[in-house]
């Protein structure tokens, strides 16, 4: 069976540190597929506001984001007490949307711990429909 692969990019646009918290953790003690999706979102509304967007809701006016795809391949395991750094970037820019690409790292050992891709499109909340990126948007994601 063929795995998935993530291709990152040569560059990230940000970084940020999150603690591996005991509600992380799996029956097998470390970081749970189900959290290191929590921890990728920790770190893009992070990256949202260090981009000056309020939230995920809120990216230019009524166009915020909803995730279309996500994957993750697992490297090495996470457990409580870990710091990760996160960092992501924005690529593969459509009309609508845009990928955001994670490379989540132990920030003491330097291990790989997770790649990680979420599809995002924007999505106009107070039409209920999807939408064309705002230019502001993109200019601010650097695509």
């Amino acid at each position: 069976m063929a795995r998935i692969t993530i291709n990152l990019p040569e560059s990230f646009s940000f970084r940020c540190e999150l603690p591996v918290r005991i509600s992380d953790l799996n029956y097998g003690g470390h970081v749970g597929n189900d959290a290191m999706l929590t921890l990728m979102q920790e770190a893009r509304v992070l990256y949202y506001r260090h981009l000056g967007f309020p939230n995920e809701l809120q990216l230019h006016g009524t166009v915020g984001q909803v995730i279309a795809d996500v994957a993750v391949v697992y490297k090495s395991e996470a457990f409580y007490g870990d710091v990760l750094i996160v960092e992501i970037a924005a690529v593969d820019f459509t009309r609508a949307g845009f990928d955001l690409m994670y490379r989540i790292t132990n920030r003491d050992s330097g291990r790989e711990v997770a790649l990680g891709k979420t599809g995002i499109v924007c999505f106009d909340y107070s039409h209920r429909k999807v939408v064309s990126i705002p230019e502001a948007v993109r200019k601010a994601l650097g695509g």
